[in-house]
């Protein structure tokens, strides 16, 4: 009973802190959502400014299609392990397709993202490896670096200069970076990159979550979008979460690579493999990136759009030009603020705030999509300046 009441105290004294430093999160139940990027919360329908679902294929009835009739003929689960009995034609065919389409030798599924980063360091990183990351990886990265035990250094964000620097001549290490960055939207300059890795005995890990699907020539990522060839980027990860509206991601890299990973990799060992249909959708998804190029061209001109309206109003903008589009107010509360009257107004946009991004740097997280509409964006713009103004001149904002 004391050991229960000791447990409840700390629960309560960590929430307690959570409070004080004005950064509670809440979780909302969307209720529904159509294809035309809404979602239905509280009762109400608000357009979806938050996801990830950069082209709309998560409700695109194709999907949907493959997901009802992988369910009817495989059923929902896996049933097993990759190593055990869950690792069916559906997974093998679609491992094939994902090397050929990305030009990698070999390509292996896992059930998330953070587990295959956590595989990744964990499997690969030897004790006296050299590893350098950028300073705003994702948290999945990092944690996998912890969790492996070794010791790495994190340069400041796409600061090539400040990472070589970082860099001491002799055995061979390790660079790890993302395509498009999660919370910024922005890319690194990946020619360079791979240039200097090569030259310096590096191997580089490329974590694209965010630009498969959205950049380069048929949505093949940020590689592709920067002229980069496949075996310049020795790993390089993605997920089906993103703008393939699905859910899991992949490993790329050599034959050595990918069975090392089988063999040894804890996460991927170790768990359920992803139901069919799950790998059925994503191969619907990548069917439609090649029938219906236009999805990936009416997102640009959507960010476009986007950017224009935000310059007009002078809203503060960042670098990116991808589907993240950060505006950083920089005060936890400022964000909150904003975030609740662009609800009211009829939208909804994620309030990121420490410590899933630096302190001071607190921000909305604009995600825009292909089936957003013109008066979709120019509303949340209006709505946006709206919010400025009120701010400057004191005004109560409702």
């Amino acid at each position: 009973m004391n050991d229960a009441m000791d447990l409840q105290s700390r629960c309560e004294r960590l929430l307690l802190e959570r409070q004080r430093q004005g950064l509670w999160r809440e979780r909302w139940q969307v209720e529904g959502r159509d294809d035309n990027g809404r979602v239905l919360v509280d009762g109400r329908w608000l357009c979806n400014f938050s996801s990830n679902d950069y082209l709309g294929l998560a409700t695109h009835p194709l999907v949907i299609e493959a997901v009802t009739h992988a369910t009817s003929s495989m059923g929902w689960g896996s049933g097993g392990s990759h190593l055990v009995s869950g690792h069916s034609l559906n997974h093998h065919a679609l491992e094939e397709r994902l090397a050929d389409w990305l030009g990698y030798p070999k390509v292996l599924v896992f059930s998330t993202g953070y587990m295959a980063n956590v595989a990744i360091a964990g499997t690969l990183f030897a004790s006296g490896d050299r590893v350098l990351a950028d300073r705003l990886v994702h948290a999945s990265m990092i944690d996998g670096l912890q969790l492996s035990g070794v010791r790495f250094r994190r340069y400041r964000h796409l600061d090539h200069e400040h990472m070589a620097s970082l860099w001491h001549e002799g055995e061979p290490g390790w660079l790890w970076t993302e395509g498009v960055f999660s919370m910024d939207g922005d890319s690194p300059d990946l020619s360079g990159l791979t240039a200097w890795a090569r030259d310096h005995r590096a191997w580089l890990i490329l974590d694209d979550a965010h630009g498969l699907g959205v950049v380069g020539p048929g949505g093949r990522g940020t590689p592709a979008a920067q002229g980069v060839s496949a075996d310049r980027v020795d790993l390089y990860m993605a997920t089906f979460g993103k703008a393939l509206g699905g859910f899991g991601a992949f490993v790329a890299g050599s034959e050595a690579l990918v069975e090392t990973l089988i063999q040894y990799a804890r996460p991927y060992i170790y768990t359920t493999a992803l139901p069919p249909a799950a790998v059925a959708a994503v191969s619907a998804a990548l069917d439609i990136l090649d029938d219906e190029p236009e999805r990936q061209a009416r997102l640009h001109e959507n960010i476009r759009l986007f950017r224009k309206a935000c310059s007009a109003e002078s809203l503060p903008l960042g670098t990116s030009v991808s589907a993240i589009q950060p505006i950083v107010l920089g005060d936890e509360q400022r964000v909150m603020a904003c975030q609740h009257h662009l609800k009211n107004r009829g939208h909804w946009v994620g309030a990121i705030r420490p410590p899933t991004v630096p302190k001071g740097t607190a921000r909305l997280r604009i995600t825009l999509s292909s089936v957003h509409r013109r008066e979709d964006i120019l509303g949340l713009v209006e709505a946006l300046a709206e919010f400025q103004q009120q701010t400057r001149t004191g005004k109560t904002i409702s």
